[in-house]
């Protein structure tokens, strides 16, 4: 299968340029333009490609006086964009794509392993996000700017950033809640702190329209995220990893990061947690922790392990080949969704630049 080749094609090339440095920021850049292309200019591939069709359609419609009264209103001034310059539905996934591996981008930059980083991200993340569920994809891509903000300890501009990222889906808001942490270091006073306003902002947060939605759709129903046990479950299981095996070693190593992978891994341990609540929700929340996954991952071949260093710097990988295997094999979903792959860089199939 073209998506599993493709992963074992990038895990591998990661490893072959584990000692070649130069080599790997050049080939770095060609591997991001790649999953940039394979990402944008795909056609009708993804499980919401007719489900944002029809979002184009609306925007049609776009009313611009009403952009600060809108949710979202980031994506649809985008849309209402694109229909006004006459272009074709296509293009809204260019327009997303850019979005998220431009933020991508400047959270990779930042790793001792750019590359490692972000073919982390290719088996789970890229292939759901901005090859499918492309408005979530964009604000995650914000998203990564804002962790570079909160790793920076700059809480207005990760506050900002935030904000431009529920611009395009409203359910990263819940990231505000970081923001008494986002000075530096947590310490228990600080996480307190976060703890006491987490109270009023969830109940924000969960009176609002997006949540009467999802609670509706997702709570107490029979309607469930194909995949999400692997997914999630593999974040519960990097949360689990981290705690045990790297938090000290990470403390030591890079100071200044730990607040992000520290409290992202208590993330990933509560999306796993809300499993049995419902596994939309919880996939969806996961999905935002994704990023914070790749960094610690990336890493472990910098941390001082005594012994095993090797086998400790493969799991990772070794762990993300086998869940996305099992998932792109097994699931039904995936088959449809995914396969088989198109791309209409080269010109529409049939001539049809919508799809249908």
């Amino acid at each position: 299968m073209l998506y599993v080749g493709f992963t074992n094609f990038l895990f591998l090339l990661r490893y072959a340029l584990a000692r070649q440095g130069a080599l790997r920021k050049q080939l770095y850049f060609l591997v991001l333009t790649a999953l940039f292309v394979f990402s944008a200019f795909r056609y009708q591939v993804g499980c919401d490609w007719s489900g944002y069709y029809y979002q184009y359609l609306a925007a049609g419609n776009f009313d611009w006086s009403s952009v600060t009264e809108i949710r979202e209103p980031i994506w649809w001034a985008i849309l209402g964009w694109i229909q006004s310059m006459g272009l074709p539905y296509p293009v809204a996934n260019i327009a997303s794509s850019a979005v998220f591996f431009l933020g991508v981008h400047i959270l990779a930059r930042r790793q001792p392993h750019p590359l490692g980083f972000l073919v982390l991200l290719f088996p789970i993340l890229i292939i759901n996000m901005p090859m499918s569920g492309i408005r979530q994809g964009a604000a995650i891509g914000v998203l990564c700017i804002a962790f570079a903000a909160f790793i920076d300890r700059r809480p207005l501009w990760f506050a900002f950033w935030v904000v431009v990222a529920a611009g395009f889906h409203s359910s990263v808001l819940i990231f505000m809640l970081l923001l008494p942490v986002a000075t530096g270091r947590y310490t228990r006073n600080r996480l307190l702190m976060a703890a006491v306003l987490a109270v009023p902002g969830a109940f924000f947060l969960a009176s609002g329209d997006a949540a009467e939605v999802a609670t509706s759709r997702y709570i107490g129903t029979n309607v469930d995220a194909a995949g999400a046990a692997f997914r999630v479950g593999m974040l519960g299981l990097s949360a689990l990893y981290f705690f045990l095996f790297l938090r000290k070693k990470w403390l030591r190593t890079w100071p200044q990061d730990y607040s992000l992978a520290s409290i992202g891994a208590i993330g990933m341990a509560l999306a796993f947690l809300l499993i049995p609540v419902s596994t939309v929700i919880a996939d969806r929340f996961g999905y935002y922790l994704i990023p914070i996954q790749a960094v610690i991952f990336a890493r472990i071949p910098f941390l001082p392990f005594r012994a095993n260093a090797a086998l400790h710097a493969a799991l990772p990988y070794l762990g993300l080949l086998l869940v996305f295997m099992v998932w792109s094999q097994l699931s039904w979903h995936f088959k449809q969704c995914y396969i088989p792959y198109q791309s209409w860089i080269f010109g529409f199939p049939g001539g049809d630049p919508f799809g249908f």
